[in-house]
């Protein structure tokens, strides 16, 4: 590592929040000599992480998961934990920058000392995560956090990357009746390994209670994910605070069931290797791009691909044999 780096592992190890910040800010760069630094300074850290609970939030769009998040981790902390927020935000088009700003929306949180927000523009990645959320994490834990929150941008189509990389995935349902749950993909619920209706007070109270009782009846006809914990189901108000303690409770109950079944260590174990692969995705079409023949012959062939003078298949099979130096599809 380069001295200025060595300084932030060590700013890092002491907590400092300033060297937290930075060392994001690093890992979430797109230079290469960025991302070598990086790769480095996560190296160095990596004795120092692993101790969290890992959580994952994700829920459709007014569900009110800030507002959530703010009222447990406000709860949290007051119970003495240190929690850490990777709020992923929907990116703008334009400048690449997040749009939704979480820091602004849980304002309470962000005045605790011992807690830290850190919005990061999606870029427009797959999965309602940031590139480099997995790094972020991995910062927080050797920092001292303890209690880590990963926010999605919400539900969608690929909204489940968060759930490969967290120890407990939470889906946040609104006390909307029919017309919310059926937003609810099968998929997703499957990931659950807890359910949360929140605004369940005044005259939302008794729609929370029924939405929940319809999710316990949806979970019984889905095979858990794994053998040691059934998905649970809890209301909660946010703005009241109420609920939050058996929200905790019962994720101690579920890394209890993990740890004690060997689930849990077995769980991590498979995240890293998907990460793995990941990475090795990301470097190989980095690489692709940047390669000289692949370079001069892209923009001809993408121009040909929008006039429909040939197709995408064959296109990116020219290119890839510019890139490897042979065929693609041998004779």
């Amino acid at each position: 590592m380069s001295p200025q780096t060595a300084q932030l592992a060590e700013g890092i190890l002491r907590g400092e929040r300033r060297s937290l910040a930075r060392a994001i800010t690093l890992v979430e760069s797109t230079r290469a000599d960025h991302r070598a630094e990086a790769a480095r300074l996560i190296g160095h850290l990596l004795p120092a992480t692993g101790r969290s609970v890992r959580i994952g939030f994700s829920g459709p769009p007014g569900v009110g998961k800030s507002t959530f998040i703010e009222a447990f981790g406000c709860h949290l902390v007051q119970a003495g934990h240190k929690v850490a927020v990777l709020a992923v935000d929907p990116s703008s088009s334009r400048s690449g920058g997040s749009i939704l700003g979480d820091k602004t929306r849980m304002e309470m949180l962000s005045r605790e000392p011992n807690a830290f927000i850190r919005p990061s523009p999606s870029g427009g990645t797959l999965g309602g995560v940031a590139r480099r959320t997995r790094e972020a994490m991995l910062l927080t834990e050797a920092a001292g956090f303890d209690v880590i929150f990963i926010e999605t941008v919400g539900v969608g189509q690929s909204e489940t990357t968060v759930a490969d990389m967290v120890d407990l995935f939470v889906l946040l349902a609104s006390p909307a009746g029919g017309d919310d749950l059926q937003g609810i993909k099968r998929g997703i619920m499957e990931l659950a390994d807890l359910l949360i209706v929140t605004k369940a007070d005044g005259d939302l109270a008794p729609a929370a209670q029924r939405a929940a009782a319809q999710l316990r009846s949806a979970l019984h006809l889905m095979r858990p994910k794994v053998p040691c914990w059934r998905p649970q189901v809890l209301t909660v108000s946010s703005v009241q605070a109420t609920g939050m303690a058996d929200v905790w409770s019962a994720i101690g109950s579920f890394r209890q069931a993990m740890e004690g079944a060997g689930e849990l260590a077995k769980l991590r174990a498979e995240q890293a290797r998907a990460a793995l692969w990941r990475e090795i995705e990301d470097g190989l079409i980095a690489a692709l791009k940047d390669h000289p023949a692949v370079a001069a012959e892209a923009p001809a062939l993408e121009q040909a691909v929008v006039a429909g003078s040939t197709t995408p298949t064959l296109a990116a099979e020219r290119l890839l044999t510019a890139f490897l130096g042979r065929p693609v599809w041998p004779d």
